[in-house]
């Protein structure tokens, strides 16, 4: 069903959501911060982006914008999962580009119904 980048600095949160969209038939890569996944993306281009916020070094907000006013990345669809959820936090999530911004901890089903709206 295509492939995902799953971004976020917690080991646990990257095998919760990986184990979500492998139930969906969707390959998975990861990163640990907004570098690595700004590197992954240059040589393999996902059809979608799972990205938490706070992350060490660039923020998911800047690594959002930068993804969404690349040229060959621009349509890439991106989901914000965050533990920073509150409205403003939404709002701003919005505002930088992503397609869906889902709180942590992660609903399952709101998560997979996102998941399916973009894909």
């Amino acid at each position: 069903m295509g492939n995902a980048l799953i971004v976020d600095d917690s080991s646990t949160e990257r095998k919760i959501l990986t184990g979500y969209l492998q139930e969906l038939g969707i390959s998975v890569t990861t990163a640990e911060s907004g570098e690595e996944a700004l590197e992954k993306i240059k040589g393999n281009t996902p059809d979608l982006v799972v990205l938490d916020v706070v992350l060490p070094g660039k923020s998911g907000f800047e690594v959002c914008r930068e993804i969404k006013s690349g040229t060959n990345t621009g349509k890439i669809p991106i989901i914000m999962c965050s533990t920073k959820g509150s409205e403003m936090d939404k709002f701003w999530g919005m505002k930088q580009g992503a397609d869906a911004y889902i709180p942590k901890p992660v609903d399952k089903e709101e998560f997979l119904s996102a998941v399916k709206k973009l894909i």
